[in-house]
């Protein structure tokens, strides 16, 4: 990433953070009428899809894997030019003539929501794209934004789920765990 493009704070979120999120998504959302189903964007969507999912009784949940070569790999013109690949992503079959809500954590770049909305129209689908944080500071897009989002931030967010818990605190000979040599 360009350093000039990299947020210059972080902020940490509680689980009472991410409720409060769901709670300004959700009446969005049902305002928007009902979907048939949801992409979750691995990885980063799957605790919001699963939040949202939730909250709006959706029962038919996909999944969509995307990935980009790593910017340090590209310069700046070409990162907006190179086609992402998608490591997973639904049948259209089980798309098409359906109301879909896309689902990530964070519109960055928006290169990630922008291919899975696209990708789901050409299945024949109209797409929904929803984050919890929108950062328009650091888009690609001039004239494409979240459908729906909670909160505008210029910040890098670390969500509750992404805390490097690591194994403090768990003692290494618990029962049924095997020893380090043991593989």
């Amino acid at each position: 990433m360009d350093p000039s493009r990299r947020p210059l704070r972080q902020e940490w979120l509680t689980w009472s953070d991410v409720d409060k999120l769901v709670d300004v998504l959700v009446p969005q959302l049902r305002a928007a009428g009902r979907f048939d189903t949801m992409i979750m964007i691995t990885r980063g969507g799957i605790v919001p899809g699963g939040l949202l999912a939730e909250a709006l009784d959706l029962s038919e949940v996909l999944n969509a894997a995307v990935d980009f070569p790593a910017e340090h790999d590209l310069d700046e013109k070409t990162r907006l030019l190179v086609w992402p690949k998608f490591v997973q992503f639904p049948e259209n079959a089980l798309l098409v003539g359906k109301r879909v809500l896309i689902v990530d954590d964070v519109w960055g770049s928006g290169r990630t929501s922008t291919a899975v909305k696209s990708r789901v129209l050409s299945a024949g689908a109209t797409g929904f794209t929803c984050v919890f944080h929108f950062n328009p500071y650091r888009s690609l897009f001039s004239r494409a934004e979240p459908d729906f989002y909670a909160a505008v931030t210029d910040a890098y967010i670390v969500y509750p789920w992404e805390v490097d818990r690591g194994l403090k605190g768990i003692p290494a000979d618990l029962p049924g765990r095997l020893p380090p040599d043991s593989n």
